[in-house]
This record gives C-alpha cells, sequence and structure tokens, in this order.
C-alpha cells in the first residue's frame, strides 16, 4: 500500500469550522430553518413491564395549540419488521420505563409539554428485573458481541492456572454510564407526499436514511437526511432509536409541516442508550518470573429483554499479552430497560479496567514492576489471531511514558509517602485499540477553474472529532495542493456513501474514498485539470487486514493522592503516550487524546446511572446528579505519541484516535490509588467510602 507523502497532513491546522461554532452561525439539527413548525413532546410508560391499559387525551386535545396527539391506536403505522427499540407507538406493550406511550404535536414546545403531561396512562404491570445479577438464570450466551465471537478458548487455561506457580483471580464490575454529549439528541421532519426529509444529530447520515425508509416503507431516494454539525456523539448517535423515529412519525400525521424535537436530558437517560454494566471475573496464572501461563477473563453483563446489545468487553483481553493457554467469554443477562448501546470504546473500556488492573495485582503479587511485568509478556504475534503486526509500539510507550513520568524514581511498597495529610501513589495500565477501515465509502472531486478551488464531497459526519479539517488535509495532500485551495462538504445523503462516525475508523474510512477519488481524478486529469473536471474514488476493502493485526497501543501514567482522613481522591498528574499511525492534525488529535483520557478518569472517579429497582429508573438522570470529570479533576494533564510509519493500515497510515484515549486509563487511576493506599478498589466509580477505615 503506498502512503500519502504528508505535506498538509501532520501540520496543526485550525478546525475550519471553528469561527462559525463559537460565533453561533454553526447550525445543529434542531436549529435548522424551516417554515411553520410544529413541536413534539412525548409521554413515556412509569412501568417497567407490562402494557396500557387505557390513555385519557381528552384534556390534552382541548388545550389551545394542540395539533394532534398519537398513541399506539392513532399513529401511522410502521413496517411490520420493525425491530422492537423502533417501532414507536405500534402497540400497548411496555418494556422500559420511560418508552413512549403516546405524544403531542402542538404549536409551541410549551404547549406540546402541557399538554403531554395532561394524558393520564393507566398500566397492567407484570413482574419486571431491572439490576444486573450476575448469577440470574436467565444469563445466556450471545451469537455475537458486536461484532466479535462471544467465546475464545486457547490449550487449557483451567489445567494451566493449576500448575501456576502464580495465580491471581478477582472479580471487577463497572457500572452503567450515560453519553450526555453537549448537543442533546434532535430531530426535525417534514414530509411532502411520500418523501421526507429529515435534519437529524446523527453519526451517519446514510444509516439514518436506511432505517427511516425500512421503517416506513419507502425507496432511499425518498429519503433526505442532513446533518452538517454534530455535538457530540460518542455512539449514543451512531444508530437510531425512538425519539429520532417519533419525530418522523409524527411528521407525518401532521402532513405539511415540520415537527421539531430536542431530548431533555431526563429523555436521553431514558431512550438513546448506555454502557451497560458489567461483572468481570478475570485469573492469571504466572511463573515466578512473571511469564504469563494462562489468561481467563468471563464477563457477565446486562442487556436489554427488547432488543439484544452484547458489550465485547472481554475481548480486549485476547490480544494484549503472551499466554498459550487462554479463555475469554460473554453471558448476557435481559434486564426490562431500554436497550444499551455503543460508548466510547465498546468493550475495551471496562474491559481494561479488568484486565490491567489484573495485571497490576499479579505484579504486586510477584514483587515485578508493572512495566516490566507488561515488556516480558509482550507477544511476538497477536495472541488471538496469530498474524504479525502491521506495527506495535506498546513497549515505546510504556517506556517513553515511564521516562517522562519519572517513575524509575517510584518507590514500590504501597502507602509508603504520606504528604500533608495525602497519600500519594502512581499507576500504569497499557491501551488498545483495533484499527480498521470500513469499506464502501465514496468521495467525489470537482475542478472548478474559477475560483481555483477543489470541492470534496463526502456523506462523513463531524461529530466534534475534527473531520472537516482531517479530511480536508488528507485531500489536500491526495490532490497536491495547499489546504487553502479545498472545500470539504459532508453531512448529506446528497453527497457520496459514507460509513458511520464509529469505531475509530471515521478518517480511515473517509480518507481512504478520498484518496482514491484524488488518484483517480490525477490519472485521469494530471496537475492541469480543465474546468469542472470530476473523478470519484471508494474505500475499498483493505487487502491487508486479512495478513496483519492492525491496532493502536498506548499507555497511561497517573498520580493519585487520597486524603488520610476523608477518603477524598485527587489527581495531580495524566500523563498518555500513544503509538496511532500517521497523526493527521497534532492539534485535534491532541484534543482527542486528552477528551478520552478525561472520560477515563470521569468513569474511574464520578460516572455511575444509579437505577431504582423497582420500576428501572435511572434516578440521576440530568448533569445536577450524573457527575462527569471537570477541569479541577485533574491537575497537569498531557497526551504525546510515537511516530509509527505504517503502510499497511490504509494509504494514509493512520490510526483511529478518538478512543485509544480512554481504554486503560481508569485502570491506570484505580492501579495508582492502590499504590497511594494499599487499598485495591475492584469496583467502578472509586469513591470516598472505599478508603475510609483504611
Amino acid at each position: 500500500m503506498t502512503l500519502v507523502e504528508p505535506r498538509a497532513m501532520g501540520t496543526a491546522l485550525p478546525r475550519i469550522e471553528g469561527p462559525a461554532k463559537v460565533t453561533g452561525t454553526a447550525h445543529y439539527a434542531f436549529e435548522q430553518f424551516v417554515d411553520d413548525p410544529l413541536y413534539l413532546a412525548g409521554v413515556v410508560s412509569s412501568i417497567a413491564r407490562g402494557r396500557v391499559r387505557a390513555i385519557d387525551t381528552s384534556v390534552a386535545e382541548a388545550l389551545p395549540g394542540v395539533v394532534a396527539v398519537l398513541t399506539a391506536e392513532s399513529a401511522p403505522r410502521l413496517a411490520p419488521d420493525a425491530g422492537a427499540e423502533q417501532a414507536v407507538l405500534q402497540s400497548d406493550a411496555v418494556h422500559y420505563r420511560g418508552e413512549y406511550v403516546a405524544a403531542v404535536v402542538a404549536e409551541s414546545p410549551e404547549t406540546a409539554r402541557e399538554a403531554a403531561d395532561a394524558v393520564v396512562v393507566s398500566y397492567e404491570a407484570e413482574p419486571s428485573s431491572t439490576v444486573l445479577d450476575p448469577d440470574s438464570p436467565e444469563a445466556y450466551t450471545p451469537e455475537i458481541v458486536v461484532m466479535f465471537p462471544p467465546d475464545t478458548v486457547a490449550g487449557d487455561p483451567d489445567a494451566a492456572l493449576v500448575a501456576s506457580p502464580v495465580r491471581t483471580r478477582a472479580t471487577y464490575t463497572t457500572s452503567g454510564n450515560h453519553h450526555h454529549p453537549m448537543e442533546p439528541h434532535a430531530s426535525i421532519a417534514r414530509w411532502d407526499g411520500d418523501r421526507v426529509v429529515v435534519f437529524e444529530s446523527t453519526q451517519s447520515v446514510w444509516e439514518t436514511r436506511r432505517g427511516i425508509a425500512g421503517l416506513f416503507a419507502l425507496s432511499e431516494d425518498a429519503v433526505t437526511v442532513v446533518s452538517p454539525h454534530v455535538g457530540g456523539g460518542f455512539g449514543t448517535k451512531g444508530g437510531m432509536h425512538a425519539n429520532s423515529v417519533l419525530t418522523v412519525l409524527a411528521a407525518r400525521a401532521v402532513p405539511g409541516r415540520p415537527v421539531k424535537l430536542a431530548l431533555t436530558r431526563r429523555e436521553m437517560t431514558d431512550t438513546t442508550g448506555y454502557r451497560p454494566g458489567t461483572v468481570q471475573h478475570v485469573e492469571l496464572g504466572a511463573d515466578t518470573d512473571g511469564r504469563l501461563r494462562a489468561i481467563t477473563h468471563d464477563a457477565v453483563e446486562q442487556t436489554a429483554r427488547m432488543a439484544e446489545f452484547g458489550e465485547p468487553t472481554a475481548v480486549y483481553s485476547r490480544h494484549l499479552y503472551a499466554a498459550p493457554h487462554r479463555r475469554t467469554t460473554h453471558r448476557l443477562v435481559p434486564l426490562d430497560r431500554s436497550v444499551p448501546t455503543f460508548m466510547r470504546a465498546p468493550g475495551e473500556a471496562p474491559g481494561s479496567f479488568a484486565a490491567e488492573s489484573a495485571m497490576d495485582e499479579l505484579a504486586h503479587e510477584l514483587g515485578i514492576d508493572p512495566i516490566e511485568l507488561r515488556i516480558r509478556n509482550e507477544p511476538d504475534v497477536d495472541p488471538d489471531s496469530g498474524l504479525p503486526f502491521s506495527t506495535r509500539n506498546l513497549v515505546a510507550c510504556l517506556r517513553r511514558g515511564a521516562e517522562r513520568f519519572g517513575w524509575a524514581d517510584r518507590d514500590a511498597t504501597p502507602r509508603a509517602r504520606l504528604v500533608d495529610g495525602w497519600w500519594h501513589g502512581t499507576g500504569v495500565a497499557a491501551s488498545f485499540f483495533p484499527a480498521f477501515t470500513m469499506p464502501g465509502s465514496a468521495a467525489s472531486i470537482r475542478y472548478d477553474q474559477d475560483p481555483d478551488r477543489f470541492r470534496v464531497d463526502i456523506a462523513a459526519a463531524d461529530i466534534g472529532q475534527g473531520a472537516r479539517t482531517a479530511l480536508t488535509q488528507i485531500a489536500a495532500d491526495a490532490l497536491g495542493v495547499p489546504a487553502s485551495r479545498v472545500d470539504l462538504n459532508l453531512g448529506d445523503t446528497g453527497l457520496p456513501h459514507a460509513t458511520v462516525a464509529g469505531g475509530s475508523a471515521g478518517t480511515a474510512s473517509w480518507g481512504t474514498a478520498i484518496v482514491d477519488a484524488a488518484d483517480r481524478f490525477r490519472d485521469k486529469w494530471g496537475d492541469d485539470p480543465d474546468d469542472a473536471a470530476e473523478a470519484e474514488g471508494v474505500a475499498q476493502a483493505n487487502p491487508d487486514a486479512a495478513a496483519y493485526a492492525m491496532g493502536a497501543y498506548g499507555a497511561h501514567f497517573v498520580e493519585v493522592a487520597v486524603h488520610a482522613d476523608t477518603g477524598e481522591i485527587r489527581v495531580p498528574r495524566m500523563l498518555g503516550v500513544f503509538a496511532a499511525g500517521r497523526i493527521v492534525n497534532p492539534l485535534t488529535a491532541r484534543s482527542q487524546f486528552l477528551g478520552g483520557m478525561v472520560w477515563g478518569l470521569s468513569m474511574a472517579l464520578h460516572e455511575e446511572s444509579v437505577v431504582d429497582p423497582g420500576v428501572g429508573h435511572v434516578v440521576n438522570g440530568d448533569l445536577a446528579g450524573y457527575h462527569f470529570a471537570a477541569h479541577a479533576d485533574v491537575g497537569d494533564i498531557d497526551a504525546e505519541w510515537i511516530e509509527e510509519q505504517d503502510p499497511h493500515v490504509n494509504p494514509m497510515g493512520t490510526k483511529g484516535i478518538g478512543e485509544i484515549g480512554i481504554v486503560g486509563a481508569a485502570a491506570a487511576v484505580a492501579n495508582a490509588a492502590h499504590h497511594a493506599t494499599g487499598v485495591r478498589v475492584r469496583s467502578l466509580p472509586i469513591t470516598l467510602d472505599d478508603f475510609l477505615g483504611s
């Protein structure tokens, strides 16, 4: 694979859309201009499982300004094969608390909410299960966890564990988490006969188009989805949730007028997915010199009874460390809750907490430095597939981070450093996220002689990661022109097809299509194109994907301070060192790395979706009760990267950076807390109660 030689790539180009965002002229989904809009408010269930017995809409319908009240009896019909999560207002069944059971369309959002509150619903409740029980008799093995087989085994791990001179076993738990991007989920839908235009906050306009077309029995050409700016996604906007379906459904009931819906934080918590809770059993067997003989990682996690989502939690342990005997398993427990979904590094984030905490425990048991233990177990080939690595610079990340962090001065003894009433400790964890390209994206390039510019079209999604800027830089290099002569258009199904912004594969997938289009353009037109010269390109499947194991790697270093009397936890320092292929834009890349690291800190110390077991209600479903890390929660934080040239991953040599920053960060915090206090915390989030009395 021939790499694109960097000129614009590798430069710290400021975000192209930055001025529009900071001046408020970048329009998000709910802010799109439409004439004479109506507003939508949902009525949600107050039980976890059962049926709607009766709905009284008379008071709501009598309110001035109410245009329509929809129920399962009056709402337009969807395709009969609609999935349970998308089959909105199609039956009287209730699958979870917060599910839509009716909706109001009105002339103002205030009227819509008032009318929704006036709808009276009575239920026939059924027994429900809303809290993860790892011993549940309903636990089962899924057919797949995201895109991986649920279970793997190599050798005889149980026998190898018994025969190992040193053996550690522990159970680790992670709580459910919610995404809460800055921009809430929002939609505007307008029908014109059998055609519909949807403004949507989404990570994929084409997937949203496909979903709407299927649900409403339309050809895909009859659906237009527009999403020029997205205020964060993190996975929750990667699929179509009930709120989007409800908006299009309501607009069909009032043809000729657009309908708008922006969710509240409460509604987002109820209906737009979350990271499921997990219980993970990890056992390691090793020789006295720290060489691993066996690894087992068995995960039990929640899913929804109405639709399955399997978090690939134990997959992390398939790739990091060499051991001849290995096992990973996944079991799902169905709950009467809304459906979990992708959340930044699904699987790797919770899985790395358990796996990297277990490695720290083994290092402590053996009396071996935790960095040295990881280096001793560095594999020659991918432990799961047996394939050679395209590049793997994990050891370089560990060594560079140790140098920068002052690891050599560390006293390995836990609870050894008390400074002004605070126990101080340091911890480390590795990080891994797979690198891949999604085939199927397409791009077109057109040259306009006046004003001597190149237009690049691709229906990619900029969800805040800087896609507009990075793709402009890739296009400029592929065309051999300055970035200032490239105009990139994205976020519209009127543009060539693009895969979802997910899996840290956006730049790799979209950039591959752009490079192919640029190659075809230059082959056809040379360096002196005619006016209106055009070419199209496609991202094909990477032929090297079957020959190499590809991934981004990293190492997290954290200092933690725990107050000796109160158990209060602070994080004075965080450092991340990553090996993630060629960095297209150092400015936006550093932001992505740091954002992931802060989220890992937040996962470790703050984030927990607290569930009322009676009805499955997330009681802290707003930004007052759901805490996450802010500036004051971390002192000095920095990220850097190892220079990598990887000719196998894609034509740009890039690897995904959106998720690698969170993977392992929570474990590094927990490991540092153990070093500070001598207390091993195996459940997230870590709280001051974990250290009181220690």
